[in-house]
Order: C-alpha cells, then structure tokens, then sequence
C-alpha cells in the first residue's frame, strides 16, 4: 500500500492524520444552500442511503411509500452535479452528488458547490463511512430513523480536500476499483442465487418423486405434483394435517412469541430474535408446523421446537399419523406448493392465502418410512447447500468491507492514489 511522504494531524479524531498538503476545509465553505422550484414538469428524483441519487420509479409501488402530492410545483430542483440530501436521514448517508436533473421533496436540502471541488470525489469522500459519522453527530431527535440535521451543524462539519490532480486521480480510481468489487460481489450474489434455485429442486424433487429413480411413476392428475411414485397415495392436505384455531391473549402469556419476521424464508429456520408481543396470537405446541399466510411467496415454514403464541398471520397444522411433520415441512417449502398457494391470495398490497384453498391442496404421500427417510435426506443435502451458501454470504461480507476500507482510506489519505 503506497503512503504519502509527510502527515499532518487534521486536529479531528474521527479523520486522524492527513497528507502534509491537503487543505483541510469545512462543508459552510464549499456547499451553498440554494432552492429552485416550481418546475413540476421535471422527472421525480429519491436520495437513498444505498445509492444516492436515483431516478424515481413512481409505477413501483413497492419502493413507493412516500405520497406524492398531484401538485409538485412546491418541490425543488436537483440539477446534474449539484449536492442534494435528506435531512431527516442524513445521519444514515441518504445524501449525494446527482447524476441527474429532476425535482426532490421540498423538505430536503440542495446545495452548489462554491469551492473548486471535484464533484466525484466529493462524492466518494462524503459518502464515505468515516464522514457519515460526521452528519451523526450533527443531527439530533427522539423519533427512530427521523433526526433532523441540524444546518448549522453541518457548515462546521471538516472536510479535506487533496489537489485538483489528486481530487481527479482518486475519483477514477474509486470508480475503477469499486467496480471490479461491485462485480465480484454481483457474482457471489449469482452464485448464491443459483444454490438456492438448486435447493428448491432437490426438495421439489424429493417430495414429489422420492430417491428411488427406479420406481414406477403414475400420473397424479395434480399440475403441481406431476408423476408421482406408483405407491403413492394423494391426498387433500386437510386429510392428513389439522389446521389449528387456538388463540390466547398474548400480553398474559409466558409463552414465546413468534412473529413472521422471526422465520426465515425457504429455510424452516427460525431467527435468533423471539419478541413479546400484545393482543390476541395463535397458540402452538412443539412439532406442530407454522405456515406463514401473508404473502405465502416468501415460504416461511416453521417446526415448532417448543410450545409457544405465535402471529395470526400464521395457519398452525398438526400432523396427523399419517404424515411425518418434517416431511410436511418440506412440503411447505417446495416451490411448487408455494406456487399453488401464492394462486389462491387475496388483497394486492399485503396478499393472505386461503386456509380454506390450502385444506384442499392435493399432495403425494409416500408410506411413513419413505417420509422419514426423505426427510432425513433433505435435512443432509439442504444443509450443505446451506454451509455453501454461508460461505458465500461471507466472501460477500468481506468484499464490501475491503470496499469500505478502501473508499475510507483512499479519501482520507491513508492510502495514496499513485497519479498516472
């Protein structure tokens, strides 16, 4: 790692020592405040923790949470290469240099630069982990995710500022270098996407057609299940798993609370965190399965290892003698079945299944010993596939935190840029 010759301390803890030669400025020096309006007819513009400035998609109603009044003549113009922020979350990094022209809510902050900074670099650098604390430390308020950046505050927050050449060379090379990460970590995410599709098929597979790849297959009559074994019987659900209606008040409950986002999706998995909760739940006993009914595509399945409430946006089954509860599970896990439930939702914002549609889901139903033995042969391949993916997960951890290291570093100059 190449270092600069001479250091200087910046008299600031947070960015330690500096190059001999970097000004060290303040943002009430190279940022002025300015706000443009009444020009509704330009393109709707978000600033976002992620990504900065990004066009906004107003037919994605997902990423749309915020109302957009008809009148935007009120909302300020962002132009290319001016510094627009969210004030409310500037603490969080939700601030950037714009790529685009377009109009912000009338509520955030819009500056030019009035110093001769090179906008990318500002970017990277402002960006940045080690300046975000800086807008942390400016912004006060009691409501969670809301705290309002104080703008006086915020003049006095330092910034160092490197030479034309340098402001240029570091841009270029941040834009190179974080690509090649940004493309190695887009092809763990592929890779991981791809064990997961792997997965699906190995359950799909296993619940639907057994391990003997030798035995007679027949015609289930069932889209979803397809040819099953020849021995095999198919039955409505409701015939071998009984849905449960037990409630109990939860605030008079010793119980363990389970909410729905307390179970993982496609996993069977529960998370660490067991929450309290108030108002009425759903009881539920150990080996009963937990079925998540709001928006079934996210295939959030549990195996009760205790007796405990849970959130009525579950359907708690009850396995019968017929059916061992593990390979039930995997049954609520196999895309197919989630593709057959997700039929049945209602509502369009927050889809629920139909208890009553998943009663009469036909499913294939091997002897009790073949359930078992699948089971047992799911819970060895999944967890590998699992270890796999694990190990992915942190390949991809530790690239973004080279990245963040390195963008730290390299904007602060602890790092030196080598000028071509």
């Amino acid at each position: 790692m190449y270092r600069y010759d001479n250091y200087k301390d910046s008299g600031v803890e947070w960015l330690g020592e500096v190059p001999e030669h970097w000004e060290i400025s303040s943002l009430g020096k190279i940022l002025l405040p300015v706000s443009e309006k009444n020009h509704p007819d330009l393109p709707l513009l978000s600033i976002t923790r992620e990504l900065g400035v990004i066009e906004r998609d107003i037919e994605d109603q997902e990423s749309n949470h915020n109302f957009i009044p008809d009148d935007l003549s009120n909302y300020k113009v962002l132009k290319k290469g001016q510094f627009g922020m969210n004030k409310m979350k500037a603490w969080q990094g939700s601030y950037g240099v714009s790529n685009f022209t377009g109009i912000v809510s009338p509520a955030y902050y819009i500056f030019n630069f009035i110093k001769a900074v090179n906008p990318q670099f500002f970017h990277w650098a402002i960006r940045s982990k080690v300046y975000i604390s800086f807008f942390g430390s400016a912004s006060d308020g009691v409501r969670i995710g809301q705290w309002d950046l104080s703008k006086s505050r915020m003049k006095s927050i330092p910034f160092v500022i490197p030479s034309n050449d340098e402001q240029t060379a570091i841009a270029q090379y941040l834009d190179n270098k974080t690509a090649k990460i940004d493309r190695a970590i887009e092809l763990e995410q592929q890779q991981i996407e791809l064990l997961k599709e792997r997965k699906q098929i190995v359950i799909q597979t296993a619940v639907t057609r057994g391990l003997d790849p030798n035995v007679s297959f027949k015609d289930s009559g069932v889209e979803w299940l397809g040819e099953v074994p020849e021995h095999w019987e198919v039955k409505k659900l409701k015939y071998v798993l009984e849905l449960s209606n037990k409630k109990e008040e939860s605030r008079n409950s010793n119980k363990r609370y389970i909410g729905m986002e307390n179970v993982e999706s496609f996993t069977g998995s529960l998370n660490e965190v067991i929450l309290t909760a108030e108002g009425i739940s759903n009881s539920f006993f150990k080996d009963e399965i937990l079925f998540g009914k709001l928006r079934p595509y996210l295939a959030k399945s549990y195996l009760a290892e205790f007796d405990g409430i849970c959130s009525t946006e579950f359907l708690v089954y009850k396995a019968s003698k017929e059916i061992y509860n593990r390979f039930a599970l995997n049954i609520f896990l196999s895309y197919g079945f989630i593709d057959t439930v997700n039929s049945s939702t209602y509502g369009s914002k927050m889809p629920r299944a139909n208890s009553e549609f998943i009663a009469n889901i036909l499913l294939a139903i091997p002897p009790l010993s073949e359930q078992t033995a699948i089971a047992h042969y799911l819970d060895e391949q999944t967890a590998k596939i699992d270890r796999a993916i694990g190990i992915k997960l942190a390949q991809i951890d530790k690239l973004k935190e080279y990245k963040t290291v390195l963008i730290n570093e390299v904007v602060t100059g602890k790092r030196r840029v080598v000028l071509n």
